[in-house]
């Protein structure tokens, strides 16, 4: 079936990640599905029409998604008759006949540095067993180094050097970068070293962050509900995921004079574009400060 090469071009060609995949696969069969009223084996992708889009639209719209939902399906589609086109099996791609609308850019939701410094302050590292050790470094991780929350669940154990102060994340399409680690790092990482040899029996391990059981790889799940559980009561921010962490990482960088191109490596960004929406963070600040301080600032 023409969905399932291109889902298989997405991951080998491509590079993809999981999630990205995974996205495509469901916009894709709920658009076989309203297209063929729930005959999929019936579908003829060179058969659709610009109408047929723009109805799926409408009838995603009607069932309560969002603009953004929409457009985000709408992409995928996109993308899918633009690769049938290069194959030759399809002449037009009708998802471009649907207009897509505009969104202002969504600021990135982060905690701030004082709920920071109060979340790693609380309990220190020499406090608590192996999964206490581990779920407070797995937040002094992402805070330090502003990594992806796939990029710490597939971080392997040799590729933590507490010698060096560095790290080695696979990002996005593969790519390899190396991340430098300050003191307080380096020393959670050894106390938690310590700490998973007591409960696996062995110095080193495949994968870093492992499970208390059999030393297995720890999942998404369970990182979203530890970082949950560790900011709770500390932060007023919308959202206390892996995430908010990578933002925050990024966030205090620049407020604290880093070069933006230093932190967009950091971070693994392809584009200066995608890092500079920290800036407008960063102005957000400035321009609360100022307006708190100034004396003249709130006169009318």
């Amino acid at each position: 079936m023409p969905i399932d090469a291109f889902l298989t071009y997405l991951r080998c060609e491509l590079n993809s990640s999981a999630h990205t995949v995974a996205t495509y696969k469901n916009a894709l069969t709920r658009f076989v599905e309203f297209i063929t009223g729930g005959k999929p084996e019936t579908f003829q992708p060179e058969s659709v029409t610009g109408a047929d889009a723009r109805a799926w639209a409408l009838s995603l719209s009607s069932r309560g998604l969002s603009g953004r939902t929409v457009r985000k399906m709408l992409t995928a589609l996109s993308s899918f008759y633009t690769y049938l086109s290069r194959q030759g099996l399809a002449k037009s791609n009708p998802a471009s006949e649907v207009p897509l609308a505009k969104f202002a850019k969504e600021l990135p939701v982060y905690v701030r540095q004082k709920e920071m410094e109060e979340v790693l302050e609380e309990k220190p590292f020499t406090d608590g067993g192996f999964e206490t050790t581990r779920d407070r470094l797995i937040v002094l991780m992402f805070y330090s180094t502003g990594m992806r929350r796939a990029e710490l669940i597939g971080l392997r154990d040799a590729d933590v050097d507490t010698s060096k102060g560095e790290l080695k994340v696979l990002g996005k399409r593969n790519k390899e970068r190396v991340i430098p680690f300050g003191s307080e790092l380096r020393e959670a990482i050894e106390r938690y070293r310590e700490a998973r040899a007591g409960y696996t029996g062995q110095p080193f391990t495949e994968m870093f962050f492992v499970r208390r059981e059999e030393g297995l790889p720890i999942y998404p799940s369970l990182v979203e509900r530890v970082v949950k559980r560790e900011l709770t009561g500390h932060s007023r921010a919308s959202r206390l995921s892996p995430h908010t962490l990578r933002h925050s990482f990024a966030t205090d960088m620049l407020n604290n004079g880093a070069d933006l191109s230093a932190v967009q490596q950091l971070l693994g960004h392809q584009s200066l574009a995608t890092t500079q929406v920290y800036t407008h963070i960063t102005y957000r600040d400035l321009k609360q400060n100022y307006e708190l301080a100034h004396p003249r600032a709130q006169k009318t």
